[in-house]
């Protein structure tokens, strides 16, 4: 029984995992659209969206915490300069999960994540 456990393990290692959420968390920010697969869409939904929080935030800690998650400083700068004043008056839901039907190769679900305007 799986009873209160929350998440996706992905076929993956911990690690493996972690590291593939940073960098599709880092790319979203990057391109502000990706297209991958559902499952991974959905886990990197809420992390994505408490990045944003923290640049909603602005102080120091947060931008330390947001820098040991996305890859590259640049993109922090984006979100504290650019992505959280868009989203100053939104209570949360930055992003939109779009399904975009099975992947050719091998029928998997595949979902556009995209930030929201």
């Amino acid at each position: 029984m799986r009873h209160r456990i929350a998440g996706r393990k992905l076929s993956r290692p911990t690690a493996h995992r972690w590291a593939l959420y940073r960098n599709l968390v880092t790319d979203l920010f990057r391109y502000e659209k990706i297209v991958t697969t559902e499952a991974k869409a959905k886990e990197v939904r809420g992390l994505a969206e408490k990045m944003i929080t923290l640049g909603k935030e602005g102080s120091l800690s947060s931008r330390r915490r947001a820098l040991a998650f996305v890859t590259d400083k640049k993109l922090v700068d984006k979100i504290f300069n650019q992505l959280a004043p868009r989203y100053a008056e939104r209570p949360g839901g930055y992003t939109r999960l779009v399904k975009i039907g099975p992947r050719l190769g091998d029928g998997a679900p595949m979902a556009q994540l995209e930030m929201v305007e």
